[in-house]
This record gives structure tokens, sequence and C-alpha cells, in this order.
């Protein structure tokens, strides 16, 4: 699997999104991707507790420890990189978490439109 250029959402490079825990398609800390990455893992996002629940109730439990896949369960404030469409259907439901832009990689454009990320950006 060949990763698409590691460029961001504001044209930069890529920054990372978080090792703490360990995130990514690729699982290297950065919300990297490939035409592989079929759920396009691109937002940075911090979690919330809203959107932990909102993500539960749709089917994707992230909060739940999963030993048996070495996952610890996220929790409020764990930056993780979240799949493009979900993030769109959270924020859409009025629960999308904050957005580290220039840990967002810029395939994400391609399903979540600049402004909708802009209105969740982290104020720097």
């Amino acid at each position: 699997m060949e990763k698409d250029k590691s460029v961001n959402v504001l044209g930069g490079a890529l920054t990372m999104c978080s090792t703490a825990p360990v995130t990514g398609f690729f699982r290297d800390g950065h919300c990297n991707t490939c035409a592989a990455d079929q759920g396009s893992h691109t937002v940075c996002a911090v979690m919330t507790d809203e959107f932990l629940a909102f993500s539960k109730y749709v089917g994707n439990d992230l909060s739940t420890p999963r030993p048996e896949f070495g996952f610890q369960g996220l929790k409020a404030g764990d930056s993780w990189c979240l799949c493009a469409g979900r993030f769109l259907q959270a924020h859409d439901e009025g629960c999308a978490p904050k957005v580290h832009l220039a840990a967002t990689h810029k395939r994400a454009l391609e399903i979540v439109p600049l402004k909708v990320l802009e209105q969740h950006a982290l104020k720097a």
C-alpha cells in the first residue's frame, strides 16, 4: 500500500494527530491514507463524550477497550483519525468533535467541505 502524499487540508505538511493512543490507517500517528483506506480515516478529531456516545449509537463503539486488537478504547480528549464520512454524519447530527486542521489529510475534502471542517477547528 503506497501512502498518498502527506498534505493537510490547508495545503501544508500533515502534522501528527496522536501517538497516545496511536492512530491512523497505517497506525503511524498521522491521518495518512491510500487507495486501500475505504473509510478515509483522514480527519484528526478530538474525542468528546457526546461524539463517542453518538459513534457507539450508530454502530462504531470507539470507547470500549478491545484488548484482542490492542485497542484500549478512547476517552474524551483523545485525538483520533476519524473516517471523514462519520465526521460529516456527526456534523449533520450536531455532535461533531473539534478538528486539528493541520493534522487532517487533504483527502478528507473529498467528503467534508473545508468550511465544515473550519467550523469545528480547534482554536490555535
